[in-house]
C-alpha cells in the first residue's frame, strides 16, 4: 500500500505538466502486488518509475507487466499507459516525462531512425536499432522478447487445415495449383507499399487473382466470413483467437521484425542497472501465442487490460 500512496503523490506533482503535453496520468497501479520469483531489490526500493505505453491493447498490457514487475521489486510506479500515438509515446520518453516504455525493433528502425530497409534477422535488427538509438538519442534497449508483432497472412483455421497451409510457401504452392482461391483482403496502404503486397508477392511468387482493400479491423472479419481466403493481419492481434484464424509462418522472413523490448534513457539504466534484471525475464517469458490470448481477453471478452496482465504475471509466478 505504501508504494501506491507514494506513487499517487508523485502523480499529483507531475499531473499539470504532463496534462499540458496531452498525457493523462493514471496515478498509482491499482493492484496490491506481492513478490513471487521477482523479489524485492534494495537498490530499487523507493525509486519512482513512470511507465508509459502506446494506446493499443498489446502495448498497454506490456506496460502493465512492467509496472507489476517493478512494484514487486519495491519501486514506486506511476502509471502513464495509453499515450495516444507512437510519436507522442516516443517524445514522452525523450523528454523525460516517462522513464521507460516497451517499443518494437522495426518501429524504432524505420519510424524513429528513418531507415527504409528493414533487417530480416531478429538479432541483427535489434542490434542495429539499439546501437543507433544509443548513439543518436541516448536511448537504450533491454534484451528483446520473443514477442514479435509483425505482419502476416491469416486464413480461417478450418480452411488452412483442409489445405495443409502452415507457411507462406505452403500458400504459394497451393495457389499456383488453385489460382481461383487467391483472394486477398489487405489495407489500402499495404496493397502498394514495397514492404507490403508488392514485395511479399515478388518474394514468394504467389498469384493474386483478387485483392480487396479494407480497414485494418475489417480484414479479420472478412477472412472469418469467407469474403477472402487470406488476409493481412498482425501476428499478436486478439481477433486471431477470437475468430479462429491461423497465422501463416513467414518462412522466407520477408516482413520486418517487430520484437518488443523495454526502452529507457541509457543514463537511467546506468543509474539503476537492476531494472534489467527485473524486466528482461518478463519479456523473455512472453511470446506471440500468449499475447494473442491476452489481447483476446481484452478486445473480445471485454476484460480489463491491467487485470489480464496481473493474472498472467501470477500464472508465471512472477508475483503473488
Amino acid at each position: 500500500m505504501k508504494h501506491r500512496l507514494k506513487a499517487l503523490f508523485g502523480a499529483v506533482l507531475l499531473a499539470s505538466s504532463l496534462t499540458a503535453c496531452g498525457l493523462n496520468v493514471n496515478a498509482a497501479l491499482p493492484y496490491d502486488v506481492k513478490p513471487g520469483t521477482i523479489r524485492p531489490v534494495p537498490s530499487l526500493e523507493g525509486l519512482t518509475v513512470t511507465v508509459g505505453s502506446k494506446d493499443f491493447t498489446e502495448n498497454i498490457i506490456l506496460g502493465y507487466l512492467a509496472e507489476l514487475a517493478l512494484s514487486a521489486a519495491g519501486a514506486n510506479v506511476i502509471d502513464l499507459t495509453n499515450i495516444s500515438g507512437s510519436n507522442s509515446a516516443r517524445q514522452a520518453l525523450l523528454n523525460g516525462q516517462i522513464d521507460l516504455s516497451w517499443e518494437y525493433t522495426g518501429t524504432g528502425w524505420i519510424s524513429y531512425q528513418g531507415n527504409t530497409q528493414p533487417i530480416p534477422d531478429e538479432q541483427r535488427q535489434y542490434d542495429a536499432v539499439k546501437a543507433a538509438d544509443e548513439q543518436q538519442f541516448g536511448i537504450t534497449w533491454l534484451d528483446y522478447s520473443p514477442l514479435n508483432d509483425t505482419y502476416a497472412f491469416g486464413a480461417r483455421e478450418a480452411y488452412a487445415a483442409e489445405h495443409n497451409l502452415k507457411t507462406n510457401s505452403d500458400m504459394t504452392a497451393f495457389l499456383k495449383e488453385h489460382p481461383d482461391q487467391a483472394v486477398f483482403c489487405v489495407e489500402t496502404e499495404f496493397a502498394s507499399r514495397q514492404d507490403g503486397m508488392p514485395g511479399v508477392t515478388k518474394t514468394y511468387g504467389f498469384p493474386t487473382t483478387t485483392v480487396k482493400t479494407f480497414g485494418t479491423g475489417a480484414i479479420y472479419s472478412a477472412v472469418a466470413n469467407n469474403t477472402c481466403n487470406f488476409g493481412e493481419i498482425f501476428t499478436t492481434d486478439g481477433r486471431i483467437a477470437g475468430l479462429n484464424l491461423r497465422v501463416l509462418d513467414d518462412d522466407k522472413k520477408f516482413f520486418p521484425q517487430y520484437n518488443a523490448a523495454v526502452t529507457m534513457k541509457k543514463s537511467f539504466l546506468q543509474a539503476h542497472p537492476a531494472l534489467a534484471d527485473v524486466l528482461v525475464p518478463v519479456g523473455k517469458a512472453m511470446d506471440n501465442k500468449q499475447m494473442v490470448e491476452l489481447c483476446k481477453q481484452v478486445d473480445v471478452d471485454g476484460r480489463d487490460a491491467g487485470e489480464v496482465a496481473r493474472d498472467w504475471m501470477v500464472s508465471k509466478g512472477f508475483i503473488k
